[in-house]
C-alpha cells in the first residue's frame, strides 16, 4: 500500500509537469491555431535568464519574474519578427519555421550559457514529508499549474480578450469585419503563450538539473499530454499530463525492467485514446477542417 501512495504521489507531481508544457501548446493552438514545436527551447531559454538573475541577485523569486517576462518578450518578437511572415501560407510552413525556432533557441542558449549541466534552485525544500514522498517544491508546482489553468481558462471563456484571441486565431477576414485587430491578437497569443512556456521551464527546471537540451523528454509527453487531452481544452491538458505521470511511475514501479517500458506505454494510451475519440478526450470540437 505504501509503495501504490508513494507512485500515485509522484505520479501526480510528475503529471503536473507535463501538463504545465501542454497548457502552453494548448494555449497558443487555440490563440493562433498553430503547433508550436519551438515552445520547449524558448521555455528553456527563459529559464537560463532566470537562473542568471538567480546567480547575480541570490533571489529566486527575481529570477522567476525575469522568466515570466522575458517569455513575453519573447513570444512576441518571434511571432512579429519570424512567424508573422509564414502565418498566411501553407500550415506546413508554420510547423517548419516552428522546428527552426527550437534550434536556434537550443543552439542560442548553448553559445551564452554553455552545454555543462548546471542545477536550478527550488523555491522551497526539496525535502520530502516524512509520511508521504513529496515535497513543498512540488506542492508549489501543483498549485501553479492548477492557478495557470485557472486563469486560462478564465481569459479565454469570460473576457473580451480571450473571445478576440479565438476569432483571430479561426477567422481572420470575418474578425477584421468586426473590428478585431487580428494582428495584435496573434502576437498577444504568442507572448502569453511564452510566459507561461517560461513558467513551466522555470517549474520543471526548480530543483534539478539543466542543460540546453532539459526540456527535450518533457516536450516529447507534454505534446503527447496535449493531444490525449484536445489541443483546445486547458482542462484535458492537465487531465492528460497527470494520465501520463500516472501511467508513466505505475508502468516503473511495478513491471520488471518498467522504467524502459514507460515511453511505449505513453504511445499506448495515445493510441488508444485517438482510436477511440481521434479529437481528444476533453475536445470541443467534433470535426475542423484542416
Amino acid at each position: 500500500m505504501q509503495q501504490f501512495v508513494t507512485l500515485t504521489v509522484n505520479g501526480i507531481i510528475l503529471g503536473s509537469v507535463f501538463a504545465a508544457f501542454a497548457l502552453t501548446l494548448v494555449l497558443i493552438y487555440r490563440a493562433t491555431r498553430i503547433i508550436n514545436f519551438g515552445q520547449g527551447a524558448m521555455a528553456m531559454f527563459s529559464a537560463y535568464l532566470a537562473l542568471e538573475t538567480i546567480k547575480r541577485t541570490d533571489s529566486y523569486w527575481l529570477g522567476f519574474v525575469v522568466a515570466l517576462v522575458s517569455g513575453f518578450i519573447i513570444g512576441g518578437v518571434v511571432e512579429r519578427v519570424i512567424v508573422r511572415r509564414v502565418e498566411t501560407g501553407p500550415e506546413l510552413n508554420a510547423v517548419i519555421v516552428t522546428l527552426g525556432v527550437f534550434v536556434g533557441f537550443v543552439a542560442l542558449a548553448s553559445i551564452l550559457f554553455g552545454n555543462t549541466i548546471e542545477g536550478f534552485p527550488a523555491p522551497f525544500s526539496v525535502r520530502g514529508f516524512e509520511a508521504v514522498a513529496i515535497t513543498p517544491t512540488d506542492i508549489f508546482k501543483l498549485i501553479a499549474v492548477l492557478i495557470a489553468m485557472g486563469l486560462l481558462l478564465v481569459l479565454f471563456q469570460f473576457t473580451s480578450l480571450g473571445l478576440q484571441m479565438r476569432a483571430a486565431a479561426f477567422g481572420q477576414e470575418v474578425a477584421r469585419l468586426l473590428g478585431v485587430r487580428v494582428g495584435q491578437m496573434l502576437t498577444l497569443g504568442w507572448a502569453l503563450a511564452g510566459m507561461f512556456g517560461a513558467l513551466a521551464g522555470v517549474l520543471i527546471a526548480s530543483g534539478a538539473p539543466v542543460s540546453p537540451t532539459y526540456m527535450d523528454a518533457v516536450v516529447v509527453f507534454g505534446f503527447v499530454a496535449a493531444v490525449l487531452g484536445g489541443l483546445d481544452s486547458f482542462v484535458g491538458a492537465v487531465v492528460g499530463g497527470l494520465v501520463l505521470g500516472l501511467t508513466n511511475t505505475y508502468v516503473a514501479g511495478y513491471v520488471e525492467r518498467g522504467s524502459a517500458l514507460v515511453t511505449l506505454a505513453a504511445l499506448a494510451i495515445l493510441i488508444t485514446v485517438l482510436l477511440l475519440r481521434p479529437s481528444g478526450l476533453f475536445s470541443s470540437s467534433v470535426a475542423r477542417k484542416v
